[in-house]
């Protein structure tokens, strides 16, 4: 137990801890070799429709409070999930907030940048940019013009990289992710073999990494790439895993081969579906009335399903697919779903 939420300030954001659930119906189709369940982040909050980034949030607020800081500064594509989830903490916190909105993905949709994550921002409250850039996990120097117009206009802006990612405190969130899915083992009476998890800006593996850590199941991890650049993912998980892991004092050195990192279902590019993800996207919807999206969610749906059917999984494993949130995205993909 790393006990990250009594050693780092922690402003509440989230209702408490999330929900853990069987997925029965999938675990059956699935053959019943293994059992799959979930831990629900699409659940954690009723900041608009909350997700994994409000986790880490929560440890990066005390921060922006205590330094006085007017607005939240952040960046992500047209369809961030986490550019939404900070405009509505900032709304939350009676903040204002700046998000530069980047054209990621290569989707052509005629609403794409009218709907879903980025309608919802606009309606919090924040001021959005669109910036026609590229795609990229690094330090974008939009954002970086965005934090000096900010001041310039006398404002005090608090930066939050893309995804929370690459920030000092952005690993806390789900470091404290495993404190938390201990305590729930504890109660389950058993522990899971494995956690699935989808990776772009990487926060999220590295949190859990470190978490994993302290009982030896850093491995276990098994991160979904989504971003389509997985070398340069795979460096910043691992930068950013060893970085929480020296701030929460884990004790032991995170190897380059803890951060485990699949790159087999990141085509055909970032935030764009496959008919392989689509299918997974449809099957975990119709087998459990549970909505995943086209950029991430379904992405790592879509590994879960086709390793457990590849037998990656040995017989009677549990997996806990950490369901992240950003179904709000997939109202910019209406076409592709028209029809179900």
């Amino acid at each position: 137990m790393l006990d990250v939420a009594g050693k780092f300030p922690r402003h509440k954001l989230m209702f408490g801890p999330t929900p853990v659930e069987k997925l029965e119906r999938l675990s059956a189709h699935l053959g019943g070799g293994v059992e799959i369940w979930a831990k629900r982040e699409d659940c954690n909050s009723g900041l608009a429709f909350g997700g994994n980034k409000i986790r880490k949030l929560e440890y990066l607020v005390p921060e922006a409070i205590e330094q006085n800081c007017d607005t939240l500064v952040t960046i992500g594509g047209v369809q961030s999930n986490h550019t939404r989830q900070v405009a509505a903490v900032a709304a939350k916190l009676g903040m204002k907030c700046r998000l530069v909105q980047e054209s990621w993905v290569p989707f052509n949709d005629a609403v794409y940048d009218r709907v879903g994550n980025i309608l919802m921002s606009r309606v919090l409250g924040a001021e959005v940019e669109l910036v026609d850039e590229g795609f990229d996990i690094g330090i974008r120097e939009s954002w970086e013009r965005a934090l000096e117009d900010v001041k310039a206009k006398g404002g005090k802006p608090y930066a939050i990289p893309a995804g929370a990612s690459d920030h000092p405190l952005g690993g806390l969130g789900f470091a404290g992710f495993a404190d938390e899915l201990r305590e729930q083992e504890a109660e389950l009476g058993f522990a899971f073999d494995y956690v699935v998890v989808c990776s772009v800006t990487g926060s999220t593996q590295a949190g859990m990494v470190v978490g994993f850590a302290a009982d030896g199941r850093a491995r276990k991890v098994i991160g979904i790439d989504a971003s389509g650049t997985p070398a340069q993912t795979h460096a910043q998980i691992l930068r950013i895993a060893r970085n929480t892991a020296d701030k929460v004092g884990l004790g032991t050195a995170i190897a380059s081969d803890d951060v485990v990192l699949n790159p087999d279902y990141a085509y055909p590019a970032y935030g764009v579906p496959s008919e392989e993800t689509n299918a997974a996207i449809r099957l975990g919807a119709r087998l459990e009335g549970m909505m995943t999206d086209p950029v991430y969610e379904g992405k790592s749906m879509q590994g879960m399903i086709d390793l457990a059917a590849k037998g990656f999984f040995p017989p009677g494993s549990r997996i806990l697919y950490a369901h992240l949130g950003g179904v709000p995205a997939i109202n910019a993909y209406s076409y592709l779903y028209r029809n179900g």
